[in-house]
Protein backbone atom coordinates (compact mmCIF):
# COMPACT_ATOMS: atom_id res chain seq x y z
CA UNK A 1 0.00 0.00 0.00
CA UNK A 2 2.77 2.31 0.54
CA UNK A 3 4.26 1.59 -2.49
CA UNK A 4 1.83 2.23 -4.58
CA UNK A 5 0.83 5.32 -1.89
CA UNK A 6 4.25 6.61 -3.59
CA UNK A 7 3.89 5.68 -7.11
CA UNK A 8 0.33 7.67 -7.35
CA UNK A 9 2.37 10.25 -5.93
CA UNK A 10 4.73 10.61 -8.97
CA UNK A 11 3.66 11.44 -12.33
CA UNK A 12 2.94 14.91 -11.70
CA UNK A 13 3.60 16.31 -15.37
CA UNK A 14 1.10 14.20 -17.07
CA UNK A 15 -1.38 14.60 -14.78
CA UNK A 16 -0.74 18.88 -15.37
CA UNK A 17 -0.68 18.39 -18.87
CA UNK A 18 -3.84 16.98 -18.96
CA UNK A 19 -5.89 19.35 -16.29
CA UNK A 20 -4.51 21.95 -19.03
CA UNK A 21 -6.00 20.26 -21.89
CA UNK A 22 -9.51 19.61 -19.89
CA UNK A 23 -12.75 20.67 -19.93
CA UNK A 24 -13.33 23.11 -16.96
CA UNK A 25 -17.17 22.75 -15.53
CA UNK A 26 -18.57 25.27 -13.51
CA UNK A 27 -19.35 23.77 -9.81
CA UNK A 28 -20.94 26.08 -7.39
CA UNK A 29 -19.44 26.85 -3.75
CA UNK A 30 -21.51 24.80 -0.72
CA UNK A 31 -24.27 27.08 -0.05
CA UNK A 32 -23.18 29.65 3.19
CA UNK A 33 -26.39 30.56 4.96
CA UNK A 34 -26.88 34.36 5.22
CA UNK A 35 -30.39 33.80 6.70
CA UNK A 36 -31.62 32.37 10.14
CA UNK A 37 -32.66 28.76 10.55
CA UNK A 38 -36.44 28.41 11.35
CA UNK A 39 -36.91 27.36 14.85
CA UNK A 40 -40.65 25.47 16.03
CA UNK A 41 -39.74 24.58 19.94
CA UNK A 42 -39.62 26.69 22.62
CA UNK A 43 -36.56 26.24 25.53
CA UNK A 44 -39.15 24.67 27.81
CA UNK A 45 -39.85 22.06 25.05
CA UNK A 46 -36.03 21.60 24.34
CA UNK A 47 -35.48 20.87 27.59
CA UNK A 48 -38.25 18.69 28.33
CA UNK A 49 -37.13 17.26 25.23
CA UNK A 50 -33.62 16.55 26.33
CA UNK A 51 -34.86 15.43 29.66
CA UNK A 52 -37.03 12.97 28.54
CA UNK A 53 -34.00 11.47 26.02
CA UNK A 54 -31.24 11.36 29.10
CA UNK A 55 -34.19 9.68 30.72
CA UNK A 56 -35.08 6.88 28.38
CA UNK A 57 -31.18 6.55 27.78
CA UNK A 58 -31.00 5.77 31.59
CA UNK A 59 -33.83 3.80 32.58
CA UNK A 60 -34.65 1.99 29.13
CA UNK A 61 -31.15 2.07 27.07
CA UNK A 62 -30.02 0.99 23.75
CA UNK A 63 -29.37 -2.75 22.45
CA UNK A 64 -26.09 -3.34 20.73
CA UNK A 65 -26.75 -6.68 19.77
CA UNK A 66 -23.61 -8.89 18.42
CA UNK A 67 -21.01 -6.76 19.11
CA UNK A 68 -19.03 -7.55 22.63
CA UNK A 69 -16.35 -5.02 22.06
CA UNK A 70 -18.98 -2.22 22.20
CA UNK A 71 -20.44 -3.52 25.16
CA UNK A 72 -16.77 -3.33 26.75
CA UNK A 73 -16.06 -0.14 25.62
CA UNK A 74 -19.62 0.92 27.04
CA UNK A 75 -18.69 -0.82 30.44
CA UNK A 76 -15.51 0.54 30.74
CA UNK A 77 -16.86 4.44 30.14
CA UNK A 78 -19.57 3.99 33.35
CA UNK A 79 -22.77 2.38 31.64
CA UNK A 80 -24.70 -0.42 32.87
CA UNK A 81 -24.45 -3.44 30.29
CA UNK A 82 -26.68 -5.97 30.90
CA UNK A 83 -26.68 -8.61 27.82
CA UNK A 84 -26.97 -6.68 24.67
CA UNK A 85 -28.79 -3.33 26.18
CA UNK A 86 -26.58 -0.88 27.13
CA UNK A 87 -28.11 1.75 30.12
CA UNK A 88 -26.45 5.05 30.02
CA UNK A 89 -26.20 7.23 33.20
CA UNK A 90 -27.68 10.80 32.72
CA UNK A 91 -25.39 13.33 31.34
CA UNK A 92 -22.73 10.84 29.99
CA UNK A 93 -23.13 10.75 26.39
CA UNK A 94 -23.39 14.58 26.28
CA UNK A 95 -20.10 14.56 28.34
CA UNK A 96 -18.50 12.17 25.70
CA UNK A 97 -19.81 13.96 22.74
CA UNK A 98 -17.75 17.10 23.60
CA UNK A 99 -14.94 15.96 21.98
CA UNK A 100 -16.40 15.77 18.45
CA UNK A 101 -15.54 19.30 16.34
CA UNK A 102 -18.66 21.71 15.65
CA UNK A 103 -17.39 21.12 11.87
CA UNK A 104 -14.63 19.84 9.54
CA UNK A 105 -13.44 19.86 6.01
CA UNK A 106 -14.05 17.09 3.74
CA UNK A 107 -11.07 17.01 1.51
CA UNK A 108 -12.00 15.89 -2.28
CA UNK A 109 -9.08 14.80 -4.72
CA UNK A 110 -9.14 18.10 -6.75
CA UNK A 111 -8.98 20.89 -3.64
CA UNK A 112 -11.36 23.45 -5.17
CA UNK A 113 -13.98 21.09 -4.53
CA UNK A 114 -13.09 20.31 -0.47
CA UNK A 115 -16.40 21.17 1.44
CA UNK A 116 -16.87 22.40 5.28
CA UNK A 117 -19.21 20.50 7.13
CA UNK A 118 -20.91 22.59 9.79
CA UNK A 119 -21.65 26.06 11.41
CA UNK A 120 -23.57 27.95 8.78
CA UNK A 121 -23.13 25.79 6.00
CA UNK A 122 -24.72 23.42 3.70
CA UNK A 123 -23.30 20.83 1.39
CA UNK A 124 -25.84 18.99 -1.05
CA UNK A 125 -24.94 15.74 -2.17
CA UNK A 126 -27.04 13.35 -4.34
CA UNK A 127 -29.62 10.29 -3.81
CA UNK A 128 -28.10 7.14 -2.13
CA UNK A 129 -29.10 3.35 -2.23
CA UNK A 130 -32.02 2.74 -4.42
CA UNK A 131 -32.11 -0.72 -6.16
CA UNK A 132 -33.80 0.74 -8.60
CA UNK A 133 -33.30 3.20 -11.43
CA UNK A 134 -35.98 4.94 -14.01
CA UNK A 135 -35.96 7.08 -17.01
CA UNK A 136 -37.79 7.83 -20.03
CA UNK A 137 -36.45 4.78 -22.25
CA UNK A 138 -36.00 2.20 -20.23
CA UNK A 139 -38.56 2.91 -17.72
CA UNK A 140 -38.23 1.13 -13.82
CA UNK A 141 -35.42 -1.66 -13.72
CA UNK A 142 -32.81 -3.01 -11.46
CA UNK A 143 -29.91 -0.80 -11.30
CA UNK A 144 -26.63 -1.68 -13.08
CA UNK A 145 -23.03 -0.67 -12.96
CA UNK A 146 -23.06 1.05 -16.05
CA UNK A 147 -26.51 3.21 -14.41
CA UNK A 148 -24.44 4.39 -11.24
CA UNK A 149 -21.59 5.46 -13.83
CA UNK A 150 -23.47 7.73 -15.55
CA UNK A 151 -25.09 8.95 -12.26
CA UNK A 152 -21.82 10.14 -10.80
CA UNK A 153 -21.19 11.57 -14.04
CA UNK A 154 -24.09 13.88 -14.13
CA UNK A 155 -23.26 14.47 -10.08
CA UNK A 156 -19.81 15.87 -11.44
CA UNK A 157 -22.15 17.94 -14.27
CA UNK A 158 -24.35 19.31 -11.70
CA UNK A 159 -23.45 22.51 -10.83
CA UNK A 160 -25.21 23.34 -7.63
CA UNK A 161 -24.21 19.93 -6.17
CA UNK A 162 -21.24 19.79 -4.30
CA UNK A 163 -21.21 16.11 -3.35
CA UNK A 164 -20.45 13.01 -5.34
CA UNK A 165 -22.57 11.25 -2.51
CA UNK A 166 -22.18 7.01 -1.86
CA UNK A 167 -24.86 4.18 -4.06
CA UNK A 168 -26.31 6.59 -5.79
CA UNK A 169 -27.94 3.55 -7.20
CA UNK A 170 -27.30 -0.53 -6.08
CA UNK A 171 -25.65 -1.84 -9.10
CA UNK A 172 -26.92 -5.54 -8.69
CA UNK A 173 -25.38 -6.87 -11.69
CA UNK A 174 -21.96 -6.80 -9.60
CA UNK A 175 -21.25 -9.45 -6.49
CA UNK A 176 -22.82 -7.86 -3.26
CA UNK A 177 -19.25 -8.37 -1.96
CA UNK A 178 -17.20 -6.84 -4.35
CA UNK A 179 -19.72 -4.07 -6.02
CA UNK A 180 -18.07 -1.37 -3.33
CA UNK A 181 -15.04 -1.43 -5.06
CA UNK A 182 -16.24 -0.32 -8.25
CA UNK A 183 -18.63 2.14 -7.15
CA UNK A 184 -15.67 3.68 -5.20
CA UNK A 185 -13.42 3.38 -8.20
CA UNK A 186 -15.98 5.41 -10.15
CA UNK A 187 -16.18 8.34 -7.10
CA UNK A 188 -12.49 8.67 -7.58
CA UNK A 189 -12.00 8.77 -11.36
CA UNK A 190 -14.92 9.64 -12.92
CA UNK A 191 -15.68 13.15 -10.61
CA UNK A 192 -13.26 15.40 -8.91
CA UNK A 193 -15.91 15.87 -6.17
CA UNK A 194 -15.92 14.19 -2.39
CA UNK A 195 -17.36 10.97 -2.23
CA UNK A 196 -18.80 8.50 0.44
CA UNK A 197 -17.27 5.28 1.48
CA UNK A 198 -18.83 1.95 2.05
CA UNK A 199 -20.79 1.01 5.27
CA UNK A 200 -22.60 -2.56 4.47
CA UNK A 201 -19.84 -4.67 6.41
CA UNK A 202 -16.46 -3.29 7.78
CA UNK A 203 -14.23 -5.46 5.96
CA UNK A 204 -16.01 -2.81 2.58
CA UNK A 205 -15.51 0.00 5.30
CA UNK A 206 -11.58 -0.95 5.50
CA UNK A 207 -11.35 -0.80 1.93
CA UNK A 208 -12.73 2.58 0.94
CA UNK A 209 -9.68 3.67 3.76
CA UNK A 210 -7.36 1.52 1.72
CA UNK A 211 -8.26 2.58 -1.92
CA UNK A 212 -8.35 6.59 0.02
CA UNK A 213 -4.91 5.84 1.11
CA UNK A 214 -4.11 5.14 -2.59
CA UNK A 215 -5.41 8.04 -3.97
CA UNK A 216 -4.64 10.45 -1.40
CA UNK A 217 -1.73 8.92 0.26
CA UNK A 218 -1.95 7.29 3.62
CA UNK A 219 -0.55 10.05 5.94
CA UNK A 220 -3.11 12.41 4.43
CA UNK A 221 -5.95 10.30 4.91
CA UNK A 222 -5.02 9.73 8.59
CA UNK A 223 -4.46 13.50 9.29
CA UNK A 224 -7.56 14.58 7.34
CA UNK A 225 -11.28 13.83 6.71
CA UNK A 226 -11.63 12.40 2.71
CA UNK A 227 -14.96 10.57 3.53
CA UNK A 228 -18.18 11.45 5.21
CA UNK A 229 -19.96 8.08 5.40
CA UNK A 230 -23.58 7.38 6.45
CA UNK A 231 -24.26 5.23 9.94
CA UNK A 232 -28.01 4.29 10.22
CA UNK A 233 -29.69 3.15 13.35
CA UNK A 234 -32.04 0.42 13.53
CA UNK A 235 -35.25 2.68 15.32
CA UNK A 236 -36.04 1.70 17.49
CA UNK A 237 -33.01 2.12 19.76
CA UNK A 238 -30.64 -0.83 18.34
CA UNK A 239 -27.36 -0.12 16.93
CA UNK A 240 -26.62 -3.47 15.15
CA UNK A 241 -23.43 -5.11 14.38
CA UNK A 242 -22.94 -4.50 11.06
CA UNK A 243 -23.30 -0.26 10.98
CA UNK A 244 -21.44 -0.40 13.95
CA UNK A 245 -18.39 -2.19 12.52
CA UNK A 246 -18.31 0.30 9.92
CA UNK A 247 -18.18 3.35 12.02
CA UNK A 248 -15.97 1.64 14.27
CA UNK A 249 -13.20 1.54 11.10
CA UNK A 250 -14.04 4.91 10.10
CA UNK A 251 -13.64 6.56 13.51
CA UNK A 252 -10.53 4.93 14.05
CA UNK A 253 -9.20 6.02 10.82
CA UNK A 254 -10.17 9.66 11.16
CA UNK A 255 -13.03 9.58 8.66
CA UNK A 256 -16.45 11.01 9.07
CA UNK A 257 -19.46 9.50 10.13
CA UNK A 258 -23.35 10.96 9.78
CA UNK A 259 -25.15 8.98 12.73
CA UNK A 260 -28.63 8.57 11.89
CA UNK A 261 -31.95 6.91 13.14
CA UNK A 262 -33.79 6.07 10.30
CA UNK A 263 -37.59 7.11 11.16
CA UNK A 264 -40.85 5.88 9.68
CA UNK A 265 -43.64 7.82 12.34
CA UNK A 266 -45.93 5.46 13.32
CA UNK A 267 -43.49 2.15 12.65
CA UNK A 268 -40.34 3.07 14.48
CA UNK A 269 -41.07 5.81 16.48
CA UNK A 270 -44.43 7.43 18.54
CA UNK A 271 -47.05 9.22 16.00
CA UNK A 272 -46.51 12.31 18.03
CA UNK A 273 -43.85 14.99 17.07
CA UNK A 274 -42.91 15.23 20.49
CA UNK A 275 -42.15 11.86 21.43
CA UNK A 276 -40.37 11.03 17.98
CA UNK A 277 -38.14 13.99 18.44
CA UNK A 278 -37.08 12.76 22.14
CA UNK A 279 -36.31 8.84 20.50
CA UNK A 280 -34.50 11.01 17.50
CA UNK A 281 -32.21 12.67 20.47
CA UNK A 282 -31.52 9.84 22.60
CA UNK A 283 -30.67 7.40 19.78
CA UNK A 284 -28.31 10.48 18.30
CA UNK A 285 -26.92 10.68 21.45
CA UNK A 286 -25.73 6.89 22.26
CA UNK A 287 -24.93 6.61 18.33
CA UNK A 288 -22.35 10.27 18.66
CA UNK A 289 -21.14 8.82 22.25
CA UNK A 290 -20.47 5.33 20.48
CA UNK A 291 -18.13 7.02 17.89
CA UNK A 292 -16.24 9.10 20.47
CA UNK A 293 -15.46 5.88 22.62
CA UNK A 294 -14.21 4.51 19.71
CA UNK A 295 -11.65 7.26 19.14
CA UNK A 296 -12.17 11.00 20.74
CA UNK A 297 -12.23 13.77 18.00
CA UNK A 298 -13.49 11.96 15.28
CA UNK A 299 -16.17 13.54 13.33
CA UNK A 300 -19.77 13.02 13.00
CA UNK A 301 -22.64 14.41 11.78
CA UNK A 302 -26.34 14.10 13.89
CA UNK A 303 -28.69 12.46 11.34
CA UNK A 304 -32.29 12.31 11.43
CA UNK A 305 -34.22 10.72 8.16
CA UNK A 306 -37.81 11.29 9.15
CA UNK A 307 -40.66 10.52 7.31
CA UNK A 308 -44.33 10.23 8.61
CA UNK A 309 -46.49 6.94 7.32
CA UNK A 310 -49.77 6.43 5.45
CA UNK A 311 -51.76 4.44 8.16
CA UNK A 312 -54.06 2.66 5.32
CA UNK A 313 -51.34 1.58 3.56
CA UNK A 314 -48.24 1.46 5.71
CA UNK A 315 -46.52 3.64 3.06
CA UNK A 316 -44.46 6.16 4.02
CA UNK A 317 -45.20 9.88 3.00
CA UNK A 318 -42.79 12.53 2.16
CA UNK A 319 -43.12 16.18 2.52
CA UNK A 320 -45.67 16.04 5.72
CA UNK A 321 -45.77 19.03 7.84
CA UNK A 322 -44.93 16.40 10.45
CA UNK A 323 -42.01 15.23 8.97
CA UNK A 324 -41.53 19.23 8.51
CA UNK A 325 -41.66 19.85 12.45
CA UNK A 326 -39.64 17.10 13.23
CA UNK A 327 -36.77 18.24 10.86
CA UNK A 328 -36.79 21.64 11.92
CA UNK A 329 -36.98 20.27 16.14
CA UNK A 330 -33.80 17.97 15.25
CA UNK A 331 -32.03 21.02 13.90
CA UNK A 332 -32.68 22.96 17.01
CA UNK A 333 -31.27 19.98 19.03
CA UNK A 334 -28.58 19.51 16.74
CA UNK A 335 -26.97 23.06 17.52
CA UNK A 336 -27.53 22.61 20.70
CA UNK A 337 -24.86 19.88 20.54
CA UNK A 338 -22.73 22.26 18.80
CA UNK A 339 -22.36 19.74 16.00
CA UNK A 340 -23.21 19.49 12.02
CA UNK A 341 -26.99 18.26 11.04
CA UNK A 342 -27.72 16.03 8.32
CA UNK A 343 -31.29 15.95 6.89
CA UNK A 344 -33.96 16.08 4.27
CA UNK A 345 -33.63 16.13 0.58
CA UNK A 346 -35.53 15.52 -2.63
CA UNK A 347 -38.32 13.07 -0.87
CA UNK A 348 -41.35 12.03 -2.50
CA UNK A 349 -43.30 9.04 -2.92
CA UNK A 350 -44.18 9.03 -6.49
CA UNK A 351 -43.81 6.44 -8.73
CA UNK A 352 -42.62 9.27 -11.43
CA UNK A 353 -41.22 12.88 -12.03
CA UNK A 354 -44.58 14.34 -12.01
CA UNK A 355 -46.58 17.21 -10.00
CA UNK A 356 -46.20 14.90 -6.47
CA UNK A 357 -42.97 14.85 -6.89
CA UNK A 358 -42.48 18.19 -7.41
CA UNK A 359 -44.49 19.18 -4.21
CA UNK A 360 -43.44 16.85 -2.17
CA UNK A 361 -39.63 17.40 -3.10
CA UNK A 362 -40.07 21.48 -2.72
CA UNK A 363 -41.30 20.95 0.51
CA UNK A 364 -38.52 18.93 1.41
CA UNK A 365 -35.90 20.76 -0.15
CA UNK A 366 -36.68 23.96 1.51
CA UNK A 367 -37.17 22.58 4.90
CA UNK A 368 -33.95 21.52 4.91
CA UNK A 369 -32.71 24.89 4.18
CA UNK A 370 -34.26 26.65 6.67
CA UNK A 371 -33.63 23.96 9.87
CA UNK A 372 -29.94 24.26 9.34
CA UNK A 373 -29.03 21.46 7.80
CA UNK A 374 -25.12 21.29 6.86
CA UNK A 375 -25.26 18.02 5.18
CA UNK A 376 -27.96 16.88 2.65
CA UNK A 377 -28.30 14.07 1.24
CA UNK A 378 -30.50 13.22 -1.40
CA UNK A 379 -30.47 16.56 -2.65
CA UNK A 380 -31.59 15.07 -6.24
CA UNK A 381 -32.67 11.55 -7.73
CA UNK A 382 -35.08 10.62 -4.99
CA UNK A 383 -38.20 8.68 -6.43
CA UNK A 384 -40.93 6.13 -5.25
CA UNK A 385 -39.87 6.69 -1.40
CA UNK A 386 -36.38 5.78 -1.91
CA UNK A 387 -36.81 2.59 -4.54
CA UNK A 388 -35.45 4.26 -7.66
CA UNK A 389 -33.10 6.66 -8.90
CA UNK A 390 -34.58 8.85 -11.53
CA UNK A 391 -32.49 9.89 -14.22
CA UNK A 392 -35.14 13.33 -14.94
CA UNK A 393 -35.63 13.34 -11.86
CA UNK A 394 -32.00 13.71 -10.50
CA UNK A 395 -31.53 16.68 -13.13
CA UNK A 396 -35.01 18.51 -12.71
CA UNK A 397 -33.82 18.50 -8.72
CA UNK A 398 -30.32 19.49 -9.50
CA UNK A 399 -31.52 22.74 -11.04
CA UNK A 400 -33.54 23.35 -8.67
CA UNK A 401 -31.02 23.44 -5.99
CA UNK A 402 -29.67 26.81 -7.60
CA UNK A 403 -33.03 28.27 -5.73
CA UNK A 404 -31.53 26.71 -2.45
CA UNK A 405 -27.86 28.77 -3.27
CA UNK A 406 -29.95 32.08 -4.11
CA UNK A 407 -32.38 31.97 -0.99
CA UNK A 408 -29.60 31.37 1.21
CA UNK A 409 -27.93 34.30 -0.07
CA UNK A 410 -30.32 36.51 2.31
CA UNK A 411 -31.66 40.09 0.73
CA UNK A 412 -28.00 42.37 -0.05
CA UNK A 413 -28.35 46.11 1.27
CA UNK A 414 -25.48 47.63 -0.34
CA UNK A 415 -25.58 50.69 -2.00
CA UNK A 416 -25.97 49.10 -5.45
CA UNK A 417 -28.87 46.88 -3.92
CA UNK A 418 -31.15 49.63 -2.72
CA UNK A 419 -31.27 50.87 -6.04
CA UNK A 420 -32.03 54.76 -5.35
CA UNK A 421 -29.95 55.83 -7.98
CA UNK A 422 -32.36 53.73 -10.76
CA UNK A 423 -35.48 55.07 -8.73
CA UNK A 424 -34.43 58.71 -9.61
CA UNK A 425 -33.39 58.16 -12.83
CA UNK A 426 -36.74 56.16 -13.63
CA UNK A 427 -39.11 58.31 -11.67
CA UNK A 428 -43.23 58.33 -12.13
CA UNK A 429 -44.68 56.27 -14.87
CA UNK A 430 -41.59 54.78 -16.37
CA UNK A 431 -39.99 51.55 -16.66
CA UNK A 432 -36.66 49.97 -15.68
CA UNK A 433 -35.72 47.75 -18.47
CA UNK A 434 -33.44 50.27 -19.95
CA UNK A 435 -31.88 52.32 -17.21
CA UNK A 436 -28.20 52.28 -16.21
CA UNK A 437 -28.87 50.08 -13.04
CA UNK A 438 -30.71 47.01 -15.11
CA UNK A 439 -28.26 47.60 -17.52
CA UNK A 440 -24.86 46.74 -15.20
CA UNK A 441 -27.21 44.39 -12.95
CA UNK A 442 -29.73 41.71 -15.55
CA UNK A 443 -26.92 39.69 -15.81
CA UNK A 444 -27.01 38.43 -12.24
CA UNK A 445 -29.87 39.89 -10.50
CA UNK A 446 -31.75 36.84 -11.00
CA UNK A 447 -31.77 33.00 -10.57
CA UNK A 448 -32.68 31.56 -13.87
CA UNK A 449 -33.35 27.56 -14.68
CA UNK A 450 -31.33 25.55 -16.77
CA UNK A 451 -34.20 23.27 -17.47
CA UNK A 452 -37.78 24.80 -17.05
CA UNK A 453 -39.09 26.12 -19.93
CA UNK A 454 -40.70 30.01 -19.92
CA UNK A 455 -40.74 30.45 -23.67
CA UNK A 456 -44.78 31.61 -25.25
CA UNK A 457 -46.98 29.41 -25.75
CA UNK A 458 -46.88 29.76 -29.50
CA UNK A 459 -43.31 28.70 -29.60
CA UNK A 460 -43.48 25.84 -26.94
CA UNK A 461 -46.17 24.33 -28.82
CA UNK A 462 -43.52 24.71 -32.17
CA UNK A 463 -40.99 22.79 -30.47
CA UNK A 464 -43.30 20.04 -29.46
CA UNK A 465 -44.87 21.08 -26.44
CA UNK A 466 -42.21 19.34 -23.98
CA UNK A 467 -43.50 18.77 -20.42
CA UNK A 468 -40.80 18.81 -17.51
CA UNK A 469 -39.96 15.14 -17.71
CA UNK A 470 -39.16 15.29 -21.67
CA UNK A 471 -36.90 18.42 -21.03
CA UNK A 472 -35.25 16.59 -18.39
CA UNK A 473 -34.91 13.25 -20.51
CA UNK A 474 -32.98 15.73 -22.85
CA UNK A 475 -30.67 17.45 -20.87
CA UNK A 476 -29.52 13.94 -19.28
CA UNK A 477 -28.33 13.07 -22.56
CA UNK A 478 -27.02 16.51 -23.14
CA UNK A 479 -25.05 16.51 -19.97
CA UNK A 480 -23.80 12.62 -20.24
CA UNK A 481 -22.83 13.80 -24.28
CA UNK A 482 -20.96 17.03 -22.96
CA UNK A 483 -19.01 14.90 -19.80
CA UNK A 484 -15.34 15.01 -20.15
CA UNK A 485 -13.59 13.15 -17.44
CA UNK A 486 -11.61 14.49 -14.78
CA UNK A 487 -7.69 14.42 -15.39
CA UNK A 488 -5.64 11.66 -12.65
CA UNK A 489 -2.29 10.81 -12.43
CA UNK A 490 -1.99 7.77 -14.61
CA UNK A 491 0.12 6.06 -11.88
CA UNK A 492 -3.03 6.95 -9.30
CA UNK A 493 -5.40 5.24 -11.66
CA UNK A 494 -2.92 2.28 -12.48
CA UNK A 495 -2.59 1.82 -8.43
CA UNK A 496 -6.34 2.01 -7.56
CA UNK A 497 -7.05 -0.55 -10.70
CA UNK A 498 -4.31 -3.16 -8.93
CA UNK A 499 -6.02 -2.13 -5.84
CA UNK A 500 -9.35 -3.36 -7.10
CA UNK A 501 -8.06 -6.21 -8.76
CA UNK A 502 -6.91 -7.93 -6.42
CA UNK A 503 -9.17 -8.06 -3.67
CA UNK A 504 -11.63 -8.88 -6.22
CA UNK A 505 -9.34 -12.37 -6.97
CA UNK A 506 -9.12 -12.73 -3.40
CA UNK A 507 -12.95 -14.06 -2.55
CA UNK A 508 -15.59 -15.69 -4.85
CA UNK A 509 -18.47 -13.83 -5.90
CA UNK A 510 -21.63 -13.57 -3.59
CA UNK A 511 -25.06 -12.14 -4.31
CA UNK A 512 -26.32 -12.80 -0.95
Amino acid sequence: MAEAARRARGGGGAARRAARSAVSFETAKYIERNIPNFEVLTEEALETIETNAETILEEIGVNFPDNPKALERWRDAGADVQGERVRIPRGLARELIKTAPASYTQHARNPDRNVVVGGKNLVLAPVYGPPFVRDTAGGRRYATMEDFRKFVKLGYMSKWLHHSGGTVCEPTDVAVNKRHLDMLYAHMTLSDKPFMGSVTEPSRAQDSVDMCGVLFGEKFVQENTVMTSLININSPMTFDDVMMGALEVYAQNNQACIISPFIVGGAMAPVSVAGTLTQVLAEGLAGLAYSQLCKPGAPVIMGAFVTSIDMNSGAPTFGTPEAAHITYGVGQLARRLNLPYRSAGSFCGSKLPDAQAAYETANSLNMGLLSGVNFMLHACGWLEGGLVSSFEKFVMDADQLGTLHHLARGVEMDVNAQAMDAIREVGPGGHYLGCAHTQANFKEAFWKSDLLDYKPFETWEDEGARDTQALASLRVEKLLGDYQQPAMDPATKEALEAFVATRKAAEPDSFM
